[in-house]
């Protein structure tokens, strides 16, 4: 495996155990912040090649993660639900004022990646943000990472069968490996989070979510690769020695984790 991939994975990890153990949820949400920004940033500079994306409004949404628990948590589900339809406004206001100097396929583009980016990284902010958070966000960690180091393990020496055109590399024995080594991983989890954690949870429940967001963050994974073959691209930026940029590391985890938040939340 390669030398740069193991010691940026090892130090990914350093980061998230400061991060989300040490720092409280207002100290997550502004990294968050940050890692949405950088990831907006990749996926605008990649989408370039196609459409002119209306940057500005994109950059200045993911502020939205950084003041999401300042916010009255009975009034964050309306907040959420707002968000969207305001920025398709002020997107389509873009278009009228600059006189369709800014396309309908510019604010499409632009739009997706709001939503596909910003939106879903708010969902690890508001898990992080839930009763026993600092215990839960870690199973959307073990989903999506424990899925992507089994896959890319099992897949590099012992994949055959070809999954897709959209990810040529990806195969089906790799597919199969993420979901045993994510539903593994999750429940080794939860023998120390119930032993010593104070959790009480079902071992069934949690393999049911863990075969469920594994799948899901296999199809995150697809979804970031369909975008970067559209465009001619291999990896999003080099930002992260042998893993690419903040969008190829997170594609999979910002995928699963709005259907992370519902499930966990049934805990």
């Amino acid at each position: 495996m390669d030398k740069n991939r193991i010691i940026s994975a090892l130090l990914i990890l350093v980061i998230l155990i400061f991060m989300f153990v040490i720092g409280n949820k207002y100290i997550v949400d502004v990294l968050l912040s940050f890692v949405a920004f950088l990831s907006i940033d990749e996926y605008f500079n990649a989408i370039s090649k196609v459409s002119n994306p209306v940057r500005w409004i994109g950059y200045i949404s993911c502020l939205s993660i950084a003041c999401i628990h300042l916010i009255p948590q009975e009034s964050i589900t309306t907040y959420a639900i707002l968000a969207l339809p305001i920025i398709l406004i002020i997107l389509f206001a873009q278009v009228v004022a600059t006189e369709m100097k800014t396309s309908f396929k510019d604010i499409a583009y632009t739009f997706l990646g709001i939503f596909y980016v910003v939106f879903f990284t708010m969902f690890i902010a508001l898990i992080q943000g839930m009763d026993k958070g600092k215990i839960l966000i870690w199973y959307t960690f073990g989903a999506a990472w424990g899925s992507d180091i089994f896959a890319y393990l099992i897949g590099k020496y012992f994949g055959k069968h070809k999954f897709s055109k959209v990810s040529p590399k990806k195969s089906i024995e790799g597919c199969i490996a993420g979901v045993v080594g994510a539903v593994a991983l999750m429940l080794l989890f939860t023998y120390f989070a119930n032993t010593y954690w104070g959790l009480n949870v079902s071992y069934w429940y949690i393999a049911l979510i863990g075969v469920a967001l594994s799948l899901l963050g296999q199809i995150g994974d697809f979804a970031a690769s369909s975008i970067k073959r559209y465009v001619d691209i291999k990896d999003y930026s080099n930002l992260i020695p042998g893993h690419g940029g903040m969008l190829d590391r997170i594609d999979s985890l910002i995928f699963l984790a709005p259907f992370a938040y519902v499930l966990l939340s049934l805990i």
